[in-house]
């Protein structure tokens, strides 16, 4: 069966921490990225956090202002006027000062100054912070200062700190500090962070990955390989994995977070032949390219593919993809260097209607690719299904060409990061497939500990630095394959008539298959379905084993340990029934007889288990 597991993006930051005592529920890092992304506090021009730094009154005001309500409608740039003699107009500060000042977080000194530059103790930090939360003189028990350092550690604001009565702030310090400001209590009641508009999650830890997306700029176009960014970088990621400003290329898509100085690139892109528009080319929405449906996710790529841009239906063109898989970007093919491998799926024809009316048709070809997806190509010649091909642009069409064998072999290290001699690259592409056209998308992981001989390997490429960036398996895990449980058989064989049915359940949805004339010669229990067609057109038994121990990765039974595929189904047996659950519900060899079944096919990365069943004893 073809399957598909969803390639995923993720936001990685590369943040440097201070050793510290970390915050409650939070690591180093997620305490640096959350001030970070807030803005509260950023790196000099390298990044550089100075945590060791002592913060003076100014730095505080800043911060202050920041983690607030205010932050953005302070001005830019330096003020005209200051409210204290010794900060002078122009100075740096001097907007954030009077927010403070103004909102009764910080005063001045009665000789009309407010010494920006002056070091912060614990004490006064903690009488700003209980203002800023709401809290008055009236609330608290007791007198300044011990009053004040009370009630700042019961609101959890001194979480990760060491810092006692007297002694000064380092900006460690306040990174701390106002990390826990925002799921600190306000005298209302509320948490800090949602007054704010933040959100939290389900722990009750501000929100980080939605609080970086939400201060997000972009999606930009790398158009001649340069980034505009009104910022130097600290941390580059590309297709969610670490990068440097080297992994840049023509035509990435990128976003930016100025707070934290990072940057997200993205380089993935389909080319193919623009055949339809939805609703109409008019105001496009979503355009079809490659056989595939994308929506239009910026102004600009709408405009580009609408009658009044520059493309139209029957041109070749490129789709930029950004990070929410919607269209960023369009260009003309040519301008692109973008190719595609992958496994041939089908072959058939398609016909568009091209902007002038004329109707055009032209022998395809199905392919899943490596990325993921399955495309649709036009073809000079029907292609042979389940060959390895590559498409490719030139003379103005796509070219698709077959592969020939390029084969290689040995072990795959148990961290799953080279193959033999050669090092995966972060983001390589794998598929397994077989002869027929099946496939499965595999990740390093998946095949890590396990030897690969040459008949395993159909075909690979490396980078320019020799790393795996594709490799084409030839059944090599039997993860192409679809696992499920015959729960009734039915097999009758007259002599001069064959009778047969078989029910099922598969990732939890029941069937029943009943071919005409044919018997598979299978009885109950879990078993490997044989596809063609889109049909079931074959049946196999999976080897049965009576559990004695299990955990969540392997099992042992009759004094062999067996391991057990992520994609494991579990099924929880009740009566004639057999409802799908998961590993973590059903585990309890006290509890419940466990039949598991693993296959035992002859392929060097399987040997798994795929089916288990939960009695309850």
């Amino acid at each position: 069966m073809k399957r598909l597991i969803p390639l995923c993006l993720a936001l990685v930051m590369a943040l440097t921490c201070l050793a510290a005592v970390p915050a409650q529920g939070a690591d180093l890092a997620s305490v640096q990225g959350t001030v970070q992304a807030l803005g509260i506090m950023t790196g000099d021009e390298n990044g550089n956090m100075n945590l060791t730094a002592s913060i003076n009154r100014a730095e505080f005001a800043k911060m202050l202002v920041m983690a607030s309500p205010y932050k953005d409608s302070v001005a830019s740039g330096a003020s005209n006027y200051s409210l204290f003699s010794d900060v002078r107009r122009g100075h740096w500060a001097t907007e954030y000062i009077r927010v403070a000042v103004e909102q009764g977080w910080v005063t001045g000194y009665s000789d009309g100054t407010f010494r920006p530059d002056q070091t912060i103790k614990l004490e006064e930090a903690a009488a700003s912070l209980l203002r800023l939360l709401g809290y008055e003189n009236s609330d608290l028990v007791g007198s300044y200062p011990a009053a004040q350092i009370n009630k700042f550690h019961a609101l959890g604001l001194g979480d990760g700190i060491t810092v006692t009565q007297g002694q000064l702030l380092t900006r460690g310090d306040c990174m701390y500090i106002f990390y826990n400001l925002m799921t600190a209590e306000t005298k209302s009641g509320s948490v800090y962070a949602t007054t704010l508009g933040y959100s939290l999650t389900a722990s009750g830890e501000l929100d980080y990955a939605g609080l970086v997306s939400s201060d997000l700029k972009g999606p930009f176009t790398a158009a001649s390989g340069r980034l505009d960014l009104p910022f130097t970088p600290v941390s580059y990621t590309k297709n969610g994995h670490t990068a440097s400003a080297s992994d840049v290329s023509e035509y990435d898509i990128y976003y930016y977070n100025e707070n934290t100085r990072a940057v997200y690139l993205y380089s993935n892109r389909v080319t193919g032949t623009y055949t339809a528009a939805t609703p109409s080319t008019t105001s496009p929405t979503s355009v079809t390219v490659a056989g595939n449906s994308y929506t239009l996710g910026t102004s600009s790529a709408a405009y580009k593919m609408s009658s009044m841009g520059d493309f139209t239906v029957g041109d070749v063109v490129t789709l930029l993809i950004g990070m929410d898989g919607t269209v960023a970007d369009v260009v003309a093919a040519e301008e692109v260097s973008s190719i595609c491998y992958g496994v041939v799926t089908a072959n058939g024809n398609e016909s568009y209607v091209t902007a002038g009316g004329a109707i055009e048709s032209g022998r395809t070809v199905e392919i899943f690719c490596t990325d993921g997806t399955t495309r649709t190509f036009t073809a000079n010649a029907t292609m042979r299904v389940g060959s390895i091909v590559s498409v490719s642009y030139s003379g103005g069409r796509t070219v698709v060409r077959s592969i020939g064998s390029k084969s290689t072999s040995g072990q795959v290290s148990r961290d799953g990061t080279k193959f033999g001699d050669l090092k995966f690259a972060s983001d390589v592409q794998i598929l397994d497939t077989d002869r027929d056209g099946n496939y499965a998308i595999i990740y390093p992981s998946r095949l890590a500990g396990y030897r690969l001989d040459s008949d395993d390997v159909r075909w690979y490429a490396t980078n320019e630095d020799g790393e795996i960036t594709y490799l084409i398996l030839n059944n090599a895990t039997g993860d192409i394959y679809t696992y499920g449980l015959l729960t009734n058989v039915t097999e009758v064989n007259t002599g001069t008539s064959i009778t047969s049915s078989y029910s099922y359940v598969i990732n939890g949805t029941a069937g029943v298959h009943a071919p005409s004339g044919t018997m598979y010669n299978v009885e109950s229990g879990g078993a490997r379905f044989i596809y063609s067609g889109g049909q079931i057109d074959g049946i196999r038994n999976l080897k049965r084993l009576s559990v004695d121990d299990i955990t969540t990765t392997q099992l042992t039974a009759d004094g062999q340990t067996y391991k057990i595929s992520e994609q494991v189904q579990v099924y929880l047996r009740s009566g004639g029934s057999y409802n799908l659950t998961n590993l973590a519900a059903v585990g309890d060899t006290a509890a419940y007889d466990l039949v598991a079944y693993y296959d035992d096919l002859n392929v060097s990365a399987g040997g798994l288990v795929r089916v288990i069943v939960a009695t309850p004893k």
